[in-house]
């Protein structure tokens, strides 16, 4: 806890529930840490890696949540339920077709009883979105404008699931 409250200090030293989150981010790391590997397998533990903001790591995950939660309210984007969105960017690819299997990862570790298939999931899906933010101008005035962000607010859905589903929270902002 003290590691990830360090780390939001540095990060975001404003944040307001700081306590809360870092505690958040704190003990999620460990628990995200355990579930990521398949539970047959021995690994390491290194503290300093696993509250590490950065890596295949629960606060990596939680902190691309709040990233894309903060493009949103920036945005104050609530997507339409009756409008198709559609996109035709080739960076987005990557993180649609994450979404598109999320059923099937679901139902893979509900049928292995194998948390860490959620685990690995949502690293992919944080990674895939900050490739996808790094590379793309999201709130560009364009055409496309809403759809990204149709794709962003997708994106936040399943990660908070998948957060939930491992037990741990997913902090609005970091």
């Amino acid at each position: 806890i003290d590691s990830a409250k360090e780390q939001i200090s540095e990060k975001n030293p404003t944040l307001e529930n700081k306590e809360e989150v870092a505690k958040q981010v704190g003990v999620g790391a460990v628990v995200f840490h355990d579930l990521k590997n398949d539970r047959l397998n021995n690994f390491d533990f290194t503290l300093e890696e696993v509250v590490r903001f950065e890596g295949e790591t629960g606060p990596y995950v939680q902190y691309a949540h709040a990233r894309a939660m903060s493009i949103l309210a920036k945005a104050a984007f609530t997507p339409d339920e009756t409008k198709t969105y559609a996109l035709n960017d080739e960076e987005s690819w990557e993180v649609i077709k994450l979404i598109q299997r999320y059923p099937e990862t679901i139902q893979q570790a509900a049928d292995k009883y194998e948390p860490s298939v959620i685990a690995k999931h949502s690293i992919k899906l944080a990674q895939a979105f900050n490739k996808y933010y790094a590379n793309t101008k999201i709130l560009a005035e364009d055409e496309q404008k809403e759809a990204r962000l149709a794709l962003v607010y997708a994106v936040t859905v399943l990660l908070k699931e998948d957060l939930r589903l491992l037990g741990l929270h997913a902090p609005e902002k970091m």
